[in-house]
This record gives structure tokens, C-alpha cells and sequence, in this order.
């Protein structure tokens, strides 16, 4: 992608003015996404991003800048303007590369560029006949396939010098249902960091029909409850709540600062007994998942909660300064627009003892979260509140009538030290996680949980 020499060159000049690390990270990316409403193709973009980014650190200082052009001449230029803002002494260290070649651990069986567009749109044609022809209530069904292949080119003056293929493909449908001015919605997806394959794993028919079967038992669903009540949150994405108000705050770009609710902690009991978590960017062919993270170093799996005892954070290079701990393979970003900090790869609690059956018998009068929507959370603190996609009340420990307007309100340490009861069946989802290096595929996942009480937020029929 870029000649050594150049690298050589540009890395150079970034240390002229007394850097004590400088970095250049190249990306060329090829997207594709497709929208499809109501069985007509709206929407279908391809294109190329190509760009460089070029990082310098001095102590707990950095500078970030990029560019497009990627002349020899440029470049050095760049560099030596982004080092402009560093004060030190300068030098002209010797850099020798040491080449990566480490093992693709996520191999990709067919790739997406390789496949005809007219394939594409037949899949997600199929999906929206699934989902439009299993309900006469369905009014609108929205269908969304992405993919992409982003290849990077990491070097820096520690003498790193590696590249990396990342191929992720997504597919989605929405749905929604109407009856007379009544109208509610539901969205089912998968993604995974594989190519054309993963259609001859998933169940694109399932996908349509669930999304349908959503919005449809919505329709007749009663307002939520609100108050304190014990909640069962569901296996899969039920996971987003510990993403969200726990998962962030053990990234080290909030931790090294104080920012976090959990910063000083290690060693300590921050979750009930039954609580085992995990980050691990290593899971095969996984959507968080790669070779290595974006500052090049090897993606690791990263014990963060073990019996409830908190292990581990999230660290990349800078705040791996600041913090004296050792990087852990969790440097991410969306593109070369954009410094890598922190962030998470898929994010897991692990499965437990418990049944699924005894979590919902156990409880006279509660909530329980089948699937959840979309939520906000403050890192600093670990308050978040979620809604709930579809919901159920459990009376008298059984399932019993479905409710819309629900959301979950909490902290994640309360969440963590409210877990009573972790099941057996773990199951992983997709999502798209933002933070300050920009939107990344996050995976998340989680057995289903009791929780003995969250605050639930409800709302009056309309």
C-alpha cells in the first residue's frame, strides 16, 4: 500500500521535532450497501475510501492529521505539520522494520465483491416477501445488506510493520405494522466479520418473518408498567445493556482520565458472584472481531469480570502511558479520519448455571425483555436508559401479555451487583458502536439474566 522507504521517510519526519512515537496508519476501503423498500431496490452505493493518517506522541500528548494524497512529498510535508505542534529535542532514530506475518485467523470463503449485485437484491427480496406475506397487517418492510473490505496498513517507530484484511457483511429488515391509526415496528439483523458465506448460515426468511412477528404482537400490546420490578433481559442482544452502561466505562479512554465509574477498581467486587465477562476480539470470524487492532497490535481475549471481581480494562497505546499497564489489543477507529483510542471488539457475560424456565418461575410480578432497542448511557456515571423492543409481563412466574413503552433505567454498577441468576444458552449479536475514534462494528452478547430490580419507565395508552 505504501512503499517502505516512504514509511521510512514520513515516520521521520513526524519525529523531527522531538516525538517520542509517531505512527502511520493507511486504509483502503470498498463499500457496498443496497436499500430496499417495499420490494423496490431505493438505494444502491459502492465506492473506495483511500486515506493516511500520521500520529505522533510526545509523553501523554498526541497529534493527529490525515490526508488523501499519498505523494512521498505530501507526506513528509504533513508529517513535519503535525509535528510542528510537538516541543522537544530533536532526533533521527533509525527505524527497522519487522514485518507481521501472523496467521489470518478470520479467512473469508467468498468475497463480496465477487458476487453479482443482482444476487444481492434476490436475497433481499426474500426477505421482504418473508416479512410482507406473513401478516396482512405488515404495511412497510425496509431491507438493508452492507458490505465491505477494509484493508490496513499499520507502521511506527517501535518498528511494527503489518497489514490486515477486515471483510464484514450485514443484512437487516424492519417492519412495520399498521392497524387503522396503531402502528408498530420491528427490526431483526445479522452481520459477521465473513463474507458471501454468511448467507448459507443464516435464515434470511427467519430474519423477515421475526421482524414482522414484532411489529405484529406489538400492535395489540398494553402500556408498560411502570416502577421497580425484577426483569429477565433475554440471550443475544439483550447484551447491549452491559455494552453500554458497563463496557464503556472499562475503556481505558475514559478509565486513565477518572471518567469512569469503575476507574481505581481493579481487584475489587463490582458485580455479583455469578458475573463472568469477557472482550475478546480473537472469537472466529466474529463482526468485532480482527487480526490485529488499529495501532497493529494482535487482538487478545481480555477477562474483564471474573465471579464478580473486576480483572481487567480496555487499554490502548497512549492511556497504556498513562495508566503504566500494558496494551491489550483494543485500539480501534472507524477509519483514517480518525485517532484509534479504546474501544471494544465483542463483548461477552458468559453462560451461567442457571435455566431460563427457573429465572421467569422465580418471579411473582416483573418484566421480561425479549428484545431491546436503542438506549443512552453516561460513561461517566453508568446511568443508561434502554427501550425495549419487545416486552412481556410475568405474572405469577409465567410469560403472559405483551407490552410496548418500556425502558429500563439504572447504573451499570447497580445492574452488575443486581444480576441474580445467569442461563446457559449465551448467544451473540451486532451492533454499531459510537464513541470518539468514530463508529465501529461492535459485537455483544450475553446468556439471558435475571436482574432483581431495574426502574422501569412505562407510559399511558395513547
Amino acid at each position: 500500500m505504501l512503499n517502505k522507504d516512504v514509511l521510512k521517510d514520513v515516520l521521520s519526519a513526524a519525529m523531527s521535532t522531538g516525538g517520542d512515537f509517531a505512527e502511520v496508519f493507511v486504509e483502503d476501503r470498498f463499500n457496498n450497501s443496497i436499500e430496499m423498500i417495499q420490494g423496490k431496490v431505493e438505494k444502491s452505493l459502492s465506492g473506495r475510501d483511500f486515506g493516511i493518517g500520521i500520529r505522533i506522541f510526545s509523553g501523554f500528548n498526541s497529534v493527529y492529521t490525515y490526508t488523501c494524497e499519498q505523494s512521498r512529498a505530501h507526506l513528509i510535508a504533513v508529517a513535519k505539520k503535525a509535528a510542528v505542534a510537538i516541543n522537544g529535542v530533536p532526533h533521527n532514530a533509525a527505524i527497522d522494520f519487522v514485518l507481521d506475518s501472523g496467521k489470518n485467523m478470520h479467512p473469508i470463503k467468498i468475497m463480496p465483491s465477487g458476487v453479482a449485485k443482482n444476487l444481492k437484491v434476490q436475497l433481499m427480496r426474500k426477505g421482504y416477501e418473508a416479512a410482507k406475506g406473513s401478516n396482512p397487517l405488515i404495511d412497510q418492510v425496509v431491507v438493508n445488506y452492507m458490505d465491505y473490505t477494509q484493508n490496513v496498513l499499520i507502521a511506527n517507530t517501535e518498528g511494527r510493520f503489518v497489514e490486515d484484511q477486515r471483510t464484514k457483511t450485514r443484512y437487516t429488515v424492519s417492519a412495520v405494522a399498521k392497524r387503522g391509526d396503531k402502528m408498530q415496528s420491528g427490526s431483526i439483523g445479522k452481520g459477521a466479520g465473513k463474507g458471501f458465506e454468511l448467507y448459507d448460515e443464516i435464515d434470511v426468511d427467519w430474519i423477515g418473518k421475526e421482524s414482522a412477528r414484532i411489529a405484529v404482537t406489538m400492535l395489540d400490546a398494553k402500556a408498560s408498567p411502570s416502577g421497580k420490578f425484577p426483569v429477565v433481559l433475554d440471550n443475544k442482544f439483550g447484551g447491549v445493556i452491559f455494552h453500554e452502561a458497563c463496557g464503556h466505562g472499562l475503556e481505558a479512554t475514559a478509565v486513565a482520565k477518572g471518567n469512569s465509574v469503575f476507574a481505581g477498581k481493579l481487584g475489587e467486587k463490582i458485580a455479583s458472584d455469578v458475573v463472568n465477562a469477557v472482550d475478546d476480539g480473537t472469537v472466529l470470524n466474529e463482526w468485532g472481531s480482527a487480526n490485529v487492532d488499529d495501532e497493529g497490535t494482535p487482538t487478545q481475549r481480555n477477562v474483564l469480570i471474573e465471579n464478580g471481581i473486576l480483572k481487567g480494562y480496555m487499554i490502548d497505546k497512549i492511556n497504556a502511558r498513562r495508566m503504566k499497564m500494558d496494551i491489550t489489543g483494543s485500539s480501534r477507529r472507524q477509519s483514517y479520519k480518525f485517532a484509534p483510542t479504546s474501544r471494544m471488539t465483542n463483548t461477552y457475560i458468559l453462560n451461567g448455571n442457571s435455566k431460563f424456565e427457573d429465572m421467569i418461575s422465580s418471579i411473582p410480578y416483573g418484566i421480561y425483555a425479549k428484545y431491546l432497542g436503542g438506549g443512552s448511557v453516561n460513561p461517566a456515571t453508568g446511568e443508561f436508559n434502554f427501550s425495549v423492543q419487545e416486552g412481556y409481563l410475568v405474572e405469577n412466574g409465567k410469560i403472559t401479555d405483551p407490552i410496548k413503552g418500556a425502558t429500563l433505567i439504572g447504573t451499570g454498577l447497580e445492574i452488575l451487583n443486581k444480576i441474580e441468576m445467569v442461563s446457559d444458552n449465551f448467544d451473540s449479536g451486532e451492533g454499531m458502536c459510537g464513541s470518539i475514534s468514530g463508529s465501529i462494528p461492535a459485537g455483544l452478547g450475553q446468556p439471558a439474566l435475571k436482574v432483581s430490580e431495574i426502574t422501569v419507565g412505562g407510559r399511558e395508552e395513547a
